[in-house]
């Protein structure tokens, strides 16, 4: 391990070594470090195609339990969005993707083997994205920056905060103190909105853009290193923007209904909202 990132084993030979992610050269009997990082996993689902859930790509490496791809459009877990879950299947092997991370610039598919052997490197395979759960958690992720955009216009309240799942989600405001009726006019302007169904537009834009278009308070940009640019971002028609890498509907109709079911003071001017969605 060096510097905390993942190599693959060297190779050691008289004067040289080498390794798919590093080399060592001797010049004089000192070494020189030079960097190759391992290949980098295109996030195909990015920045529009979130309604992709079948598609084919090919294997570079395999460890005990996972496989990582040239390309995937199976989502890594981050944003407060847990990742998709679903099948990779090749020409003599199936296996369940359990879980999906991002690992130094790669998107690592942990798997529980079905059948076969797993795939060797260059190993073309066909991943299929469990679509109930996609569309839930999409859903629910256009849903909370719905609900985050009211709580701003209303309260003036950041979003410090959220977790979205499949069947429930919460986001923390802050400064926020909130009775049974400011909870009523936030669903209740949530649902309004969503009403109108709203086309949802997702696109790369510069980040200087994103950054002098973003409403205080939707965004943590700070904590987005200076080197992304552009942005992902996610726009509502005319109600919300904010930079976002997670999955989203097309249109806000495909939400449903907001149900708040459950409010918590977390202390320090910090308030929990969780909801649920209904089927329209």
């Amino acid at each position: 391990m060096i510097s905390g990132r993942r190599y693959r084993k060297p190779q050691f030979f008289v004067t040289e070594m080498h390794c798919s992610s590093t080399r060592f050269v001797a010049v004089s009997s000192v070494f020189i470090l030079r960097y190759e990082p391992l290949p980098v996993t295109e996030l195909r689902y990015l920045p529009d195609a979130d309604d992709v859930t079948t598609f084919t790509a090919t294997v570079t490496e395999t460890t005990d339990d996972g496989v990582f791809l040239d390309g995937t459009y199976f989502y890594p877990e981050g944003g407060g969005q847990p990742s998709d879950r679903g099948v990779l299947e090749w020409e003599d092997g199936v296996a369940d993707v359990i879980d999906v991370r991002k690992d130094h610039g790669e998107v690592r598919h942990d798997v529980e083997l079905r059948e076969g052997t797993l795939p060797d490197a260059g190993t073309t395979v066909e991943g299929r994205i469990d679509e109930e759960r996609r569309r839930q958690l999409s859903r629910m992720h256009t849903a909370q920056h719905v609900v985050s955009r009211v709580v701003l216009e209303e309260y003036g309240a950041s979003t410090a905060g959220n977790q979205v799942y499949p069947d429930r989600s919460r986001i923390d405001f802050e400064p926020a103190s909130f009775d049974d009726e400011d909870l009523a006019l936030i669903e209740r302007r949530s649902n309004e909105a969503i009403d109108r169904d709203l086309a949802v537009v997702k696109e790369n834009r510069p980040r200087d853009a994103v950054e002098a278009e973003v409403d205080e308070g939707r965004a943590l940009l700070d904590l987005i290193p200076d080197s992304v640019d552009p942005l992902r971002v996610v726009e509502i028609e005319k109600f919300d923007m904010c930079p976002c890498g997670g999955t989203h509907v097309s249109r806000l109709g495909d939400i449903g209904r907001v149900s708040i079911v459950d409010h918590t003071s977390k202390g320090d001017d910090t308030d929990r909202i969780e909801f649920e969605l209904e089927e329209s």
